[in-house]
């Protein structure tokens, strides 16, 4: 009778933390950051139909780096799962916190469970109201086995973090203006070899003067100002 193939536990985390941590390194990166009027999510993404950032609520936003198929589930599960709540209760009960949270476990369960992690990164960002002048936003970096960092001015998602991290961290000043967060940002996800140009970004913001949907995509001529 043969033994069954024995591998350490140690070693089985440490082989599916690379095996996702590769797959989201070839990826291209997103940056997310807080500004004077709220928050914004610039993503290097060439596509005009495939998102990496979408609206999940009022005033929440998801994002997600990696395999598009993966993160863009959690995205659908999110949608329905803060619908759910806010019908149930309602809408003032839905919360960055409780859905970060939930993805939390359902990507923890996988990287521990499944023969596969999921090859993502995602964030759950929500804007506070036009009184809480940015102290009530917040910003929940998950990565690929469950982890969640609550980041609080900003965060970078994806391939080269590390120095896109740092571009950003040189850069950054708190109460930006719109222009000045976005150029920041834009300088971080290129470095200084390469210019992304507005056919190359996908741009969104949380804006914390709307009523209710915060939620808008920055596209073409206004995005086109902004960068110039």
């Amino acid at each position: 009778m043969s033994m069954p193939f024995y591998v350490a536990p140690e070693q089985l985390m440490k082989d599916k933390a690379d095996y996702a941590r590769k797959g989201i390194a070839r990826g291209r990166a997103l940056v997310a950051t807080l500004y004077a009027d709220g928050i914004l999510l610039a993503a290097e993404n060439p596509s005009r139909t495939l998102h990496k950032v979408s609206e999940i609520y009022d005033r929440i936003a998801f994002a997600g780096v990696g395999k598009f198929n993966e993160f863009d589930s959690l995205r659908v599960a999110g949608v329905r799962h803060a619908d759910t709540k806010g019908y149930a209760y309602s809408r003032e009960d839905v919360d960055a916190r409780s859905l970060a949270n939930a993805y939390a476990q359902l990507i923890g369960q996988v990287f521990t469970h499944d023969m596969k992690p999921m090859e993502v990164e995602i964030l759950v960002a929500e804007v506070g109201s036009p009184q809480s002048d940015g102290a009530d936003d917040q910003l929940y970096h998950i990565l690929y086995d469950g982890t969640v960092f609550d980041e609080d001015r900003f965060t970078v998602l994806g391939g080269e973090a590390e120095a896109i991290q740092g571009r950003m961290e040189s850069s950054f000043q708190p109460g930006m203006a719109l222009g000045a967060a976005l150029q920041a940002a834009t300088h971080a996800l290129s470095g200084p070899e390469r210019t992304l140009e507005t056919k190359d970004l996908e741009v969104a913001v949380l804006d914390r003067n709307q009523d209710r949907r915060a939620f808008r995509r920055v596209l073409d001529e206004e995005l086109t100002g902004l960068l110039g």
